[in-house]
């Protein structure tokens, strides 16, 4: 992990990539699914929307220490639509019909024995 992210509170103690679901719909963190973006996106518009989403964030962060509860609504406000312009909240991308299973834990879902393998497959011998 870089240095940087290390000293940040909760940051994790492992650079592993989080485990992204065989559909490619979610990755998977602390057992829980978070829809992943929009696949269809350029990578010039994706990194357009990103920097969006990290300016919005960092003005949460700076507007919430100074107790502008104001700037901190207009803020999230923009974080939210960035994600939705990602595809990571809002209506989903894809287009076969399966329900969005954001923020659920990935074993009460479909994806529990693709979750359980993956955690058999982690742990030591």
């Amino acid at each position: 992990m870089p240095p940087a992210l290390a000293r940040l509170p909760g940051a994790a103690a492992t650079t592993d990539p989080a485990p992204v679901t065989p559909d490619g719909r979610y990755l998977v963190v602390r057992g829980r699914l978070w829809r992943r973006s929009n696949p269809a996106l350029s990578d010039e518009h994706r990194a357009l929307l990103v920097a969006e989403l990290m300016a919005a964030r960092r003005i949460v962060g700076s507007a919430g220490r100074v107790g502008d509860r104001d700037a901190v609504t207009a803020a999230r406000a923009r974080v939210h639509a960035a994600k939705v312009a990602l595809g990571e909240r809002g209506p989903v991308w894809w287009d076969d019909g399966t329900p969005d299973l954001n923020r659920r834990m990935a074993r009460n879902t479909p994806y529990a024995d693709w979750f359980a393998a993956l955690a058999d497959s982690n742990s030591p011998p």
